[in-house]
């Protein structure tokens, strides 16, 4: 019985994962299959434009941002599919209140922008929750889009960080404290599944790239080779100077 219940759930998910009848953004019915339609493609903020090259925020000047000039990220590269606004961020906040199924939709999006930024990944680690966050949410959305995309790319997704501690929400702190708040929270469980390899860091929205930092830290000091991270949304790198001091 168990086997027989085990093959429907797998032959349920092969289901779900290759046919949808409604666009996740707007929820017009779709008649290809795709789960974003041709009119909101046009209107997500796809974040091709002038972006840092490590960490990939979008900004309104070609060169390593602000930000990154006074405190580099902790991975080799970051990219981001969206910036965090508009009907992405719709998304991202949707996905987390509850519709995990939209770990299909965020986590192909995430397979063609990976295709494209990484070459010679060996794994796949998503951002850890806390047991007791992960209790309360019910699922891991990181881990979710780590799993989708391990799926199509056909790289092994790693589960060798736990977070040992809740933190406070970082969206409220600003970047040193947002380290502070990280500080030892993740630690490296299994540091034989990362040694040596290349990784890439999972996670739904990146917004200082504090959280990549830290992970990245301990998995680096774990003796993984080289560091990268992808997110599904990153918020465009603001400027501290008004545009008439910038020089």
């Amino acid at each position: 019985m168990k086997k027989l219940i085990a093959l429907l759930r797998a032959r349920l998910k092969a289901y779900d994962d290759t046919h949808n009848f409604t666009c996740d953004v707007c929820g017009r019915e779709v008649f290809g299959g795709e789960r974003i339609c041709d009119k909101c493609r046009k209107i997500l903020p796809y974040n091709d434009g002038i972006i840092c090259p490590l960490c990939g925020r979008r900004q309104k000047e070609e060169g390593i941002c602000l930000t990154c000039k006074q405190k580099r990220i902790g991975v080799e590269k970051a990219r981001s599919v969206f910036t965090h606004e508009g009907e992405a961020a719709r998304l991202i906040v949707r996905f987390k209140r509850g519709p995990k199924y939209l770990y299909r939709t965020l986590g192909e999006e995430l397979y063609a922008l990976c295709k494209r930024e990484f070459h010679g990944v060996d794994a796949i680690v998503a951002v850890p929750m806390s047991e007791k966050s992960l209790k309360k949410r019910g699922y891991d959305q990181a881990a979710l889009l780590a799993m989708r995309l391990g799926e199509l790319w056909d790289v092994p997704v790693l589960t060798p960080v736990v977070k040992t501690r809740d933190t406070k929400p970082q969206k409220f702190l600003g970047r040193t404290d947002r380290e502070q708040n990280l500080k030892g929270s993740f630690h490296v469980a299994d540091r034989k599944s990362v040694k040596g390899k290349t990784i890439l860091i999972v996670d739904d929205t990146m917004t200082t790239g504090t959280t990549l930092s830290e992970l990245a830290d301990v998995l680096g000091r774990a003796g993984a080779k080289t560091l990268y991270a992808a997110t599904v949304t990153s918020v465009e790198e603001r400027s501290p100077l008004p545009d008439k001091e910038r020089g």
